[in-house]
């Protein structure tokens, strides 16, 4: 079978890789561009582990497959921090206990991240609404969205 060159963007870095037609775009996140922060949950599209953003919509990677990748701004996971500096996301996650095993942890955190770009002021309903997505069976919902509405709430306050 012939591979498929796809020419895209991840992380704001241009790439390239080669892919089997039926590759998803998490088989080519965890194979050949060694991304491996996106994790298959269910392959099915219901769990949300595996969440990334295409050219700022929220994707569940493992519905998508690679070649579609083609021309588009993909971000994952691994290009949250900015270099040893945390998200605050990421570093609210951390103060207050709002992970455990750490499977749904890199997909809840880019939905997050996609939420609070579109409503920097988000509602405790549309947080759950935006995250329902995304399932965790180790820490319960309460501290990821209360973590997720700190952040917010200290973005909003560092933008003024």
């Amino acid at each position: 079978m012939a591979k498929i060159h796809v020419t895209t963007t991840i992380n704001g870095d241009p790439t390239e890789f080669l892919c089997d037609p039926a590759d998803s775009m998490l088989d080519a996140l965890r194979g050949p561009l060694g991304l491996t922060g996106a994790k298959e949950g269910c392959g099915t599209g219901d769990c949300g582990a595996c969440s990334i953003t295409v050219d700022g919509r929220l994707v569940c990677s493992c519905l998508m497959l690679a070649a579609e990748a083609e021309g588009h701004e993909i971000a994952t996971i691994e290009g949250m921090a900015e270099g040893e500096k945390l998200h605050p996301l990421q570093q609210k996650f951390l103060e207050l206990a709002a992970l455990q095993c750490g499977i749904c942890t890199p997909g809840v955190l880019v939905a997050a991240k996609s939420l609070l770009e579109r409503n920097p002021d988000p509602s405790e309903t549309e947080v759950r609404y935006w995250l329902a997505g995304n399932l965790c069976r180790c820490t319960g919902y309460d501290k990821i969205v209360r973590a997720v509405m700190e952040t917010a709430a200290e973005m909003r306050e560092a933008a003024r």
